[in-house]
């Protein structure tokens, strides 16, 4: 029993993203649990590392945030000069989705302007305040965009990186109509074809770009990829950024925090990192 308990516990302690939408009472339950069964462990600490596991969830703690930054903005200028290219190169898109805007807040204070968001509505709220107070601010749509939120996507945000298909892009063009504006577009390529992700097939990727190249002009600043999790990330990376140099594209968006170096290397202009600058979260 004891040594259930305690394997019990490594996983939750060990599992944020597992347990990070579990009840408080799940937690209280299994503090219970190993009073109980779990005699060699004293009472309070059983009830002390739940106490501080629970705050984790419901409040974790954003301090590290500008730290993180600066190992990130460090391996970036490390990457550039590796690759013999400018640092100033690279954009660095902060990830903030599932984060709160208090993490938004750290990362500003610390010189961070650029954020990445999957979902509009989340960004919506997230970010209005922050406008207001911050100018410079920029946001990225980087998740998947149904059509029917085109126009909330259109709204909002000053990138959006994942144009797919034919049906969005008539979405989008309505809604730059309606709104009056239209935020910078870039084109995502499904580069490892697979059939679970979203983005444009490989063999249908250059005349996809050419339509929207055709309808959105200048707007249209480039792709954006995310390689298989499986396998070397390389040839992907550089397929994309072979394909933007095709189409006269400068933007190239590749690369998160398992492997922004690897895109820096081969040619990335924009990086997406989020778990090592904010931690994970579910």
């Amino acid at each position: 029993m004891l040594g259930g308990c305690r394997q019990t516990w490594a996983r939750l302690m060990n599992a944020p993203l597992t347990f990070g939408n579990a009840p408080k009472q799940a937690s209280m339950a299994f503090a219970e649990h190993c009073c109980y069964h779990a005699t060699d462990l004293s009472v309070l600490d059983v009830i002390v590392q739940c106490s501080k596991y629970w705050r984790m969830i419901i409040s974790p703690s954003y301090d590290a945030v500008a730290t993180n930054l600066n190992d990130i903005r460090q391996l970036i200028a490390a990457s550039c000069v590796q690759a013999g290219r400018d640092p100033l190169e690279v954009t660095l898109v902060a990830v903030s989705k599932t984060h709160p805007a208090d993490a938004v807040r750290e990362a500003i204070a610390a010189g961070q302007l650029v954020f990445g968001e999957n979902r509009v509505q989340e960004a919506a709220s997230k970010f209005h305040d922050l406008r207001q107070a911050v100018s410079g601010l920029r946001l990225h749509v980087i998740g998947g965009l149904q059509s029917n939120k085109a126009r909330d996507a259109v709204r909002v945000a000053d990138c959006i990186e994942t144009l797919d298909r034919a049906k969005l892009a008539d979405a989008i063009a309505d809604a730059v109509q309606r709104e009056g504006r239209c935020p910078d577009l870039l084109v995502q390529v499904n580069v490892g074809d697979e059939a679970q992700k979203s983005g444009v097939p490989t063999a249908e990727a250059d005349d996809f770009i050419t339509l929207c190249q055709s309808r959105f002009g200048a707007s249209l600043k480039g792709l954006m990829c995310i390689p298989p999790a499986e396998g070397n990330p390389s040839p992907h990376f550089d397929w994309l950024a072979a394909r933007a140099k095709r189409h006269g594209l400068a933007v190239v968006s590749m690369g998160m925090s398992g492997d922004f170096e690897a895109a820096i290397a081969h040619g990335a202009t924009h990086v997406r990192v989020g778990s090592a600058i904010f931690g994970h979260r579910g």
